[in-house]
């Protein structure tokens, strides 16, 4: 697996996830904001959380219209692997790789802390290395994480089994635990076809029990058997 991370201004972790990727066994290559075109055989880009532009506007209205992007769109329309995380998930929906937009939280307050969420399927390039119902432990990091889209999208996403994580409390529950209002508890989604995925937490920084958990293992590890 080839990834290409892309680093905007104000991104802030492109180091981690190119750590997770690596131990994972892909070999990664770093973009900039400002490129025309993806390093040459990427398999799989990645956009990293942080605050791309300084959040201006709206979370990742302007990094969606960089340069770069236009590439990463043409890569996703010939089924190439794009994986958005936090703010790289606002990106992908500002770019249109996903529906839907992230919201301030619904308590108006940036939320960080661990957080549990539940795997929806296993039979992704993103999660084969879970089993469908696990439920992890990992971190969030964000002031605008409210998933909002319009009925009909909703429930696209529902029926066609799109949502990749939820929000849930230890033993799977998603009715006590959601941490910024998104709806049906949405942690990340699908594009149709599978290949994009977009989440608001952080498995990037549990892959090492010093830190408290390799629960985002999983994710990379599943990403290293899609090469």
């Amino acid at each position: 697996m080839h990834a290409a991370v892309i680093t905007f201004p104000g991104t802030n972790r492109e180091g981690d996830v190119a750590r997770a990727l690596k131990q994972a066994g892909a070999k990664v290559t770093h973009a900039w904001h400002a490129d025309y075109e993806l390093p040459k055989g990427t398999d799989l880009v990645v956009l990293p959380g942080g605050f791309a532009y300084g959040d201006y506007m709206r979370t990742g209205a302007i990094a969606a219209r960089a340069h770069i992007m236009d590439a990463v769109r043409a890569h996703a329309a010939k089924g190439g692997y794009v994986l958005g995380i936090c703010n790289g998930f606002q990106v992908a929906c500002e770019a249109g790789l996903l529906p839907g937009i992230l919201m301030r939280n619904a308590g108006l307050k940036f939320v960080c802390r661990m957080q549990h969420l539940r795997v929806e399927r296993n039979d992704t390039a993103f999660t084969n290395a879970y089993t469908a119902g696990d439920i992890i432990k990992v971190c969030i990091a964000h002031g605008e994480g409210n998933y909002i889209c319009d009925d009909e999208t909703l429930k696209r996403l529902e029926g066609e089994a799109r949502v990749g994580f939820r929000y849930c409390d230890a033993a799977g529950d998603i009715t006590k635990e959601n941490p910024n209002g998104s709806l049906n508890a949405i942690a990340g989604i699908y594009s149709e076809n599978l290949r994009v995925l977009g989440m608001m937490p952080h498995p990037e920084n549990l892959i090492e029990t010093l830190v408290g958990g390799t629960d985002g293992k999983g994710l990379f590890a599943s990403l290293g058997k899609a090469a």
